[in-house]
């Protein structure tokens, strides 16, 4: 059991496979004001658990007294959702061809033994 609340947030962070810059980038607060609640010398309040478990899907329960279940639903796939964003930027051309090299990249896939689907 994770012991105190910063550190579920760290433990939080760390499952994702995100740094502090785009952790707290998503929840609204710097990284430095991050970093400090990590290190345990700033207070997490309502604010910080709402919107950790809002982006996260992180339980509130769980941030606030380590009981129950990490998540409240399944946890977000970040690269899905970086994926999108930077998709959405592009131009219909881009889009494509990003599109074509994605299908490629599935065929290679399939075609390879050695690597495992790793949804």
């Amino acid at each position: 059991m994770v012991s105190s609340i910063n550190s579920r947030l760290k433990s939080i962070r760390k499952f994702l496979k995100l740094s502090q810059k785009d952790f707290s980038e998503g929840i609204y607060i710097s990284q430095s004001y991050y970093n400090e609640i990590e290190q345990g010398r700033k207070n997490i309040n309502q604010r910080i658990i709402e919107l950790v478990a809002t982006k996260y899907n992180a339980s509130r329960e769980w941030i606030a007294s380590g009981r129950g279940s990490m998540w409240s639903e399944a946890p977000p796939n970040i690269r899905l959702e970086q994926m999108i964003s930077v998709f959405s930027k592009l131009n219909e051309t881009f889009q494509d061809y990003v599109l074509r090299q994605t299908r490629e990249l599935l065929k290679m896939q399939k075609q390879r033994p050695d690597h495992r689907n790793r949804s």
